[in-house]
């Protein structure tokens, strides 16, 4: 581990202890996961993302991409086959309760330097907070929230909401000519921890799922005539069976 790692580690284990969230700015980020030398490859496959067909009904704003890993030993590798995302309506009362089968990552982008990097990262923190895991089952998922003058793009259409898991990582890949898009953290009880909006690519938020809901804000576009959308990697850590 790098001494930027280290440090930024150290600084994110504390701050989840205590507060169950975290707010990282881009700077910290890219100092901590070190080479990026393919962030533009691995930013532009959000641009071939399909649109998530469970959420049609409600409006085709949300695109999707997902994929499973597992940690062990310090080591992560991809699943040995595809799995499903399953919520239970308990975390998810908007498409819970159904196995939801979505068009995998790319095998390139799922080896990209910048994603196993974040996922080291990831890995480290998550497993200092909970030394007792011995497997962690990972889903990552690339999403792209449009959002057009008709329809806004909603990043979190369930709400306030936990994920049902041990830890949660959301990093921005790209903002473009949106509006809003506010990450807002509760506690159990239900009052404001904090709020934070992730602009710059990097930005990213650290949540402890059992501790706190979170839940974004709509996001609408600034220029009408103008493609808008949010990009966003999302990473999730799970005690594994």
């Amino acid at each position: 581990m790098s001494k930027a790692a280290r440090i930024a580690n150290e600084h994110w284990d504390a701050a989840l202890r205590r507060d169950g969230f975290q707010f990282v700015p881009a700077v910290t980020m890219r100092a901590a996961l070190g080479d990026l030398a393919d962030w533009q490859t691995f930013a532009d496959s959000w641009n071939d993302l399909p649109w998530d067909e469970y959420l049609a009904q409600h409006g085709r704003y949300r695109r999707r991409r997902h994929a499973v890993f597992y940690a062990e030993h310090g080591h992560i590798e991809p699943a040995a086959k595809a799995e499903p995302h399953y919520q239970s309506v308990a975390y998810n009362p908007l498409q819970g309760g159904i196995e939801r089968w979505f068009e995998p990552i790319r095998p390139e982008v799922a080896g990209a330097k910048s994603l196993t990097s974040t996922l080291r990262v990831c890995h480290q923190l998550f497993s200092s907070l909970a030394p007792d895991v011995a497997r962690w089952r990972i889903e990552v998922h690339q999403f792209r929230i449009e959002a057009r003058s008709d329809l806004a793009g909603q990043p979190t259409p369930e709400g306030m909401h936990r994920d049902g898991v041990d830890y949660v990582l959301v990093l921005l890949v790209t903002r473009r000519n949106i509006a809003s898009g506010t990450t807002t953290i509760h506690a159990l009880d239900h009052h404001e921890l904090g709020s934070f909006t992730l602009t710059d690519p990097l930005d990213a938020a650290l949540v402890d799922d059992a501790r706190v809901f979170h839940g974004v804000t709509p996001v609408e576009p600034v220029d009408a005539t103008q493609p808008a959308y949010r990009d966003v990697l999302v990473v999730t850590f799970k005690r594994a069976a």
